[in-house]
């Protein structure tokens, strides 16, 4: 008998498509009203204390060495691997923030295998 495919209920599939809208939103307002704006982004290198300078500054400081697209990957093998929804939610966010803020590369495969591991057996009761 063959074990069943690993698929989160309803109530997990939500909150991971929750993190997942959230992580982009996020990730998309950083980038088009802090980064791209080229008065926000002066005022934050300035020394601006706002919530959006720091979330600014954390992402920047994640994307100068591809942060993002590793945790996302590393995230979504570890989850293809054995399969489990903590390790599908750091991968769902890291992954939308990286393909929002130019580390598309390795989050965009980190999104590829998080669907592989949709196809993967779920783990066996401990």
């Amino acid at each position: 008998m063959s074990r069943p495919l690993f698929r989160p209920t309803a109530r997990q599939s939500l909150v991971l498509a929750v993190l997942a809208i959230a992580s982009v939103g996020h990730a998309l307002v950083v980038r088009y009203f802090a980064i791209e704006q080229t008065s926000v982004a002066l005022a934050c290198q300035a020394g601006a204390d706002t919530w959006i300078c720091a979330s600014m500054r954390l992402l920047l400081a994640l994307h100068i060495p591809p942060w993002l697209g590793i945790t996302a990957l590393v995230a979504a093998l570890l989850n293809l691997i054995r399969p489990s929804v903590v390790l599908c939610a750091v991968a769902l966010v890291a992954a939308g923030h990286g393909l929002v803020i130019y580390n598309t590369t390795l989050s965009a495969l980190a999104v590829a295998l998080l669907v592989l591991s949709l196809a993967r057996p779920a783990p066996e009761p401990e």
